[in-house]
């Protein structure tokens, strides 16, 4: 089976001596990580569960800009609040996303439906509900 990746060229991440500063490195610049400082670092950058809830909201939010845009409804601002919570459950751990949205504007109950059901397809919501496989290997 061949292997069809997402990304043209494949992000590169780099850690050095700064303790828990990462520097993402991505097809248009550098983006740096870090801890917050009550986990030791230096709170210069998002942390990866910050990343990781970043993801999903900017592809939420893309996602349902596209779509609104297609209907050529007015829509002028969308906000996308999201977090997480781990708990143990039968023996395994269970995260949990919490993700609301915002469209901070009267709008119809048909219409937020509507919209709810395109926010669950965006691909980062698909990715993070279906089985994930991580692949790795050390050189």
């Amino acid at each position: 089976m061949e292997k069809k990746y997402i990304l043209t060229e494949p992000l590169v991440a780099s850690i050095a001596e700064i303790k828990y500063q990462t520097k993402i490195e991505w097809r248009n610049g550098v983006l740096l990580s870090d801890e917050p400082v009550s986990l030791g670092g230096q709170d210069l950058g998002p942390d990866p569960y910050t990343l990781l809830l970043s993801s999903l909201a900017s592809c939420t939010l893309a996602t349902l800009r596209m779509y609104i845009d297609r209907k050529e409804w007015t829509v002028p601002e969308i906000t996308v609040q999201a977090n997480l919570f781990q708990r143990i459950v039968e023996g395994k751990l269970l995260t949990t996303i919490e993700r609301a949205i915002f469209f901070n504007q009267p709008m119809e109950a048909e219409q937020k439906d509507r919209l709810l059901k395109i926010a669950q397809s965006c691909p980062i919501s698909k990715i993070l509900k279906n089985e994930v496989q991580i692949i790795d290997d050390v050189f």
